[in-house]
């Protein structure tokens, strides 16, 4: 059912009078992947219902005694094998139209997740799932087109705020690595030295004693970041203009 009758008694009357409300309520992820070919999306293709054969954002329903928080994290567990990744609300999205048989509100989230980690799980409705790079987007069922243009911006905004990008690295990286990753974010092209001088300036990496192994090229040093700044950044906020 998308509706339900509520009756409210009014107190003078003692009459009791209904109403229609809605009692539809799903959760759509924006889940956010970071390679050597760049930022990437990850969706799933639907192999049942009216959009079968589409594409589109996981997500799914919220069970009756469950948090719109744990539900979205049991939804990116289900697909992902993953838990405690950087996951983020975005905002309601309900036009009265967004869904063809009828209203129902979604709660739109975006996740940060290193890709080395996954193993996707398309669930039980999906039959498939892949990555897209984030200009190679296709055309999404309902207007998961526009929670996806929505979250893109959320997050470029947020890496201005918080240092949330480091969600997207492996736990050692060069700074060239993490330099594209700014890059793909933002959609900006960085001077190497620039960056390089402002990121160090920041105290948020730690040099390691090692270098990159296996490359064709020259081996890069290796960096981590540093947690308790990490978490004090994030909790504090700050201009990460580079």
């Amino acid at each position: 059912m998308i509706y339900k009758v509520e009756k409210k008694i009014n107190k003078e009357s003692g009459k009791a009078t209904e109403r229609s409300v809605m009692n539809s309520i799903t959760i759509d992820c924006v889940i956010f992947g970071f390679n050597k070919n760049g930022l990437e999306v990850l969706l799933v293709q639907h192999g049942v219902g009216i959009r079968k054969g589409e594409w589109g954002l996981p997500g799914g329903w919220i069970r009756e005694k469950e948090s719109i928080d744990n539900a979205a994290k049991r939804l990116l567990a289900d697909l992902t094998g993953l838990n405690n990744v950087y996951l983020e609300q975005l905002k309601a999205f309900g036009k009265p139209d967004r869904f063809p048989l009828g209203r129902v509100i979604t709660i739109g989230y975006f996740a940060l997740i290193m890709r080395d980690d996954y193993t996707i799980q398309p669930g039980f409705t999906a039959s498939d799932a892949k990555w897209y790079k984030i200009n190679e987007i296709p055309n999404l069922i309902y207007d998961h087109n526009t929670i996806l243009d929505y979250s893109i911006d959320c997050l470029r905004n947020r890496v201005r705020q918080a240092p949330i990008g480091f969600n997207l690295l492996p736990d050692k990286f060069t700074l060239l690595e993490l330099m594209r990753l700014y890059e793909e974010i933002l959609g900006v092209e960085m001077d190497k030295s620039n960056f390089r001088r402002k990121i160090l300036k920041m105290k948020l990496l730690v040099e390691l004693n090692e270098k990159q192994k296996k490359v064709s090229h020259r081996a890069a040093k290796l960096y981590e970041f540093d947690q308790k700044i990490y978490d004090k950044l994030t909790e504090k906020g700050f201009n990460f203009e580079i």
